[in-house]
């Protein structure tokens, strides 16, 4: 009878109390009362001073009692024998009274609970203050365009205006910038020519603002991310400080370039692993999709905004192995919930990444549908689609046939079309007959005929009938201005050695045997005949066998600075040895719509990659510039001028704080130490102190995720070949100074431990950080303008 009041008061008791001997009774206070007796055994009996007066609450002599949670839980509470009535009539008071002083024992806890995340909030909301007001302060200054900001102020231009144009990064950030000048009344007029412009009238700072908003994120971010990695507060704010005083970061958030947008979604990314990972005891639960999710799209952001984004999805790729297998071997999951994890995973974490960054292309593609100055890094094929591009709604004939004049476009990017001019190649250098190269421009002298190896009838004479070029086909390639025919001997030429020379030779349209080709189609994949913008051909020299190419070389002066052509002995497909017809004149052929010819999403995305890929491989230093080497980077050895190369009197150098990134290099250094000698000890089964093993735990678990991450954004930047700037490290420098509080706390916890007799260990922890934090704050504002 009224056991629920028993249970409810029994399971108030906080400490865990033993069976009682048989036949031996004591009392049982509860919790909080002055007179409970510490240590002993359960009588069997609530006193009045315990309980309502009245009662007494008898345990079954012999039953031990279950503790749970610290609360007894089985026991069995019973009014005395003989109570009915008006006693039993009362009991239902004693029961509400019961209840209430049980939710008064657990008042003072969740108030507690209630205080400490207020709290933690308020760091994170000054923590967040403080980092927006850091990055958004002096943001107009200088009133000027710096460093890069001339390239991707004009991409974000070239969005307003709806002008394609060419970059070698994904098309993601430029998208974003574009869009902010947009929605902050930016009109896409400014030219943005070079560094030292000064904007004026125009509207730059939704530009730059959308980029210190994105930017001031990092330091939240970072906080929460060793916060949940550490459970240590101190460890978080350390990280915070040093990241909220580093000159480097504060500089590269506060103007119009992709890096705090590419940052942004790198510290997304990692802290949504951490946090979905953090509900691994919950999976399938709501916040373990929705971070599991944000997971997936903080990568497809990532990587539409440069290419080193795929960095970070490595570092989830392998964290996400290492996760499967760790399920794989828990017996207690049936083969089922394995899949069922993998399955969420694989959606996540490639389908709605892979979904999202081919939708960023997409929207790339349909909203630049204008001609401009990218243009001719393309195909003839996606020309077509520019609105404004010559061959826009143009109209050709689409099959090659002798007697049509054509233009010829290289496929290697930046190369441009086959041409010739009047002017002859200098003495010394090959044979002195007329010059054969490429140039990026459309021009007359880009023009020529295609003729039959073997005869000199006109093929355009309207009583002959029309005679189609096909693959294998010998055939002249006779330059309409000129009347010279494409020629090549065993002369080297100009500027590559082992090539042989191309020229223009011969009077009229006659020359010698060297002037035979043999017309091939790469993969003969459209039949026979030579598909005009889609057929990619090659032109193998008949007498010497070698292949009609473009070095890419940029010739001297006498050769106007146009890129060389050779004919290459190496019969390897590459693209600057693959051709196609552009330009197709014939009046004896019936016109077709270009818009047949246009590439499909699938194909304009393929290429736009491969483009993309090269241009990054081919990037040049540009004048006034001080290039780096990844080795300079973590000793914050040389920076980046960002402004100052015209004299101005705002002057802006990117350089790291160098307490900040000298410490982040001693951290890396002793974490190697501490944590190969700590994992070590481990596994070889060393008794280690409860405190200690806790501590070490989060050193190698939580430490090992930076350092993996910081080694996944530097290393791969020695294997490089393209030019590298000191930008290029902070991404990796993030992980390091997370690495860095990580460590610090770490450490400083271990050194109060070891002192834990000495008056000095209550202080060692908190003066620690305290001095790290005013260190870093004082070199920030001795640095700073």
């Amino acid at each position: 009878m009224l056991g629920a009041s028993g249970r409810l008061l029994a399971a108030s008791v906080a400490t865990t109390l033993p069976a009682p001997p048989h036949g031996q009774q004591r009392e049982l206070h509860l919790p909080g009362n002055p007179g409970a007796p510490s240590g002993d055994h359960l009588a069997g009996r609530l006193t009045r001073a315990s309980v309502p007066a009245g009662w007494r609450a008898v345990l079954r002599q012999g039953r031990t009692p279950r503790a749970m949670a610290g609360g007894l839980v089985g026991c069995e509470l019973r009014p005395r024998r003989g109570r009915c009535g008006p006693q039993a009539s009362r009991a239902s008071s004693w029961d509400v009274a019961a209840e209430a002083a049980a939710r008064s024992l657990k008042q003072p806890a969740q108030s507690s609970r209630r205080l400490e995340a207020a709290g933690r909030r308020a760091l994170l909301a000054l923590v967040t203050l403080l980092s927006f007001a850091t990055r958004f302060h002096h943001l107009d200054q200088p009133p000027h365009v710096c460093w890069d900001e001339t390239h991707f102020g004009k991409m974000g231009s070239y969005y307003i205006n709806r002008t394609f144009f060419f970059d070698v990064h994904p098309p993601l950030g430029k998208m974003l910038i574009g869009l902010a000048g947009y929605l902050s009344g930016y009109d896409g007029t400014f030219l943005f020519q070079k560094p030292g412009d000064k904007y004026e009238h125009h509207r730059y700072m939704g530009m730059r603002g959308f980029c210190a908003f994105l930017g001031s994120w990092l330091i939240p971010f970072a906080y929460l991310t060793v916060l949940d990695l550490s459970k240590s507060l101190p460890a978080a704010l350390l990280t915070a400080a040093l990241l909220t005083f580093d000159t480097g970061c504060l500089t590269l958030s506060q103007y119009i370039l992709l890096d705090p947008i590419l940052m942004f979604f790198i510290m997304a990314a990692m802290l949504s692993m951490v946090k979905y990972n953090s509900y691994a005891d919950r999976p399938f639960s709501a916040p373990w999709w929705f971070w599991l999710s944000l997971t997936g799209i903080s990568l497809a952001g990532a990587l539409g905004v440069k290419f080193v984004g795929l960095f970070i999805i490595l570092h989830v790729g392998l964290n996400t192995i290492s996760d499967l297998w760790h399920l794989f071997g828990d017996l207690s999951l049936s083969l089922v919930t394995v899949g069922k994890h993998l399955t969420a995973r694989i959606l996540c974490l490639i389908v709605l990444p892979l979904v999202l960054y081919v939708a960023i292309f997409a929207v790339h593609i349909t909203v630049l549908n204008k001609s401009g100055p990218g243009d001719g890094f393309f195909s003839s094929a996606f020309q077509a689609r520019l609105s404004g591009n010559n061959l826009h709604n143009a109209s050709i004939p689409e099959y090659l046939a002798y007697g049509s004049v054509v233009t010829v476009k290289n496929l290697r990017m930046a190369i441009g079309y086959l041409h010739s001019h009047r002017h002859l190649y200098p003495e010394g250098i090959g044979a002195r007959q007329q010059q054969v190269t490429t140039y990026l421009h459309k021009d007359y002298n880009n023009m020529w005929i295609i003729k039959k190896h073997n005869t000199n009838s006109d093929p355009l004479d309207p009583s002959l009938p029309v005679e189609f070029v096909r693959h294998g086909d010998i055939i002249r390639l006779e330059h309409k201005e000129t009347s010279r025919n494409l020629h090549s001997h065993h002369h080297e030429a100009p500027l590559t050695r082992k090539h042989y020379q191309v020229t223009g030779y011969g009077i009229n349209g006659t020359g010698d045997s060297n002037d035979f080709w043999r017309i091939e189609v790469v993969n003969r994949k459209f039949g026979n005949r030579i598909k005009v913008l889609r057929s990619r051909i090659r032109l193998i020299h008949l007498g010497t066998g070698c292949v009609l190419g473009s070095s890419g070389k940029i010739l001297p002066k006498w050769g106007w600075e146009q890129l060389e052509v050779t004919c290459t002995p190496y019969l390897k497909e590459t693209l600057s040895s693959i051709w196609n017809v552009e330009d197709h004149i014939n009046p004896k052929l019936p016109n077709i719509s270009l818009d047949v010819l246009q590439p499909s999403f699938p194909e304009i995305l393929l290429e736009s990659h491969m483009i993309m890929i090269l241009g990054n491989s081919g990037l040049k230093p540009k004048d006034n510039e001080f290039t780096s080497k990844p080795w300079h980077w973590p000793i914050n050895y040389q920076g980046l001028r960002f402004s100052g190369a015209n004299d101005t009197d705002f002057r802006v150098y990117l350089l790291g704080n160098p307490v900040v990134w000298w410490l982040n290099l001693v951290s890396i250094a002793l974490y190697l130490v501490l944590g190969s000698t700590a994992a070590i000890a481990m596994q070889r089964g060393v008794q280690l102190p409860t405190e200690l093993e806790g501590q070490i735990q989060v050193l190698l678990r939580g430490g090992g995720q930076m350092l993996l991450g910081w080694m996944l954004h530097y290393f791969p930047f020695f294997l490089m070949g393209r030019i590298l700037y000191f930008h290029h490290y902070f991404p990796a420098m993030l992980f390091s100074t997370m690495l860095t509080g990580i460590l610090w706390d770490s450490l400083l916890r271990f050194c109060a431990w070891g002192l834990a007799s000495s008056p000095l260990a209550r202080g060692v922890h908190p003066m620690g950080v305290l001095s790290l934090l005013l260190v870093t704050a004082y070199r920030s504002c001795t640095e700073s303008p």
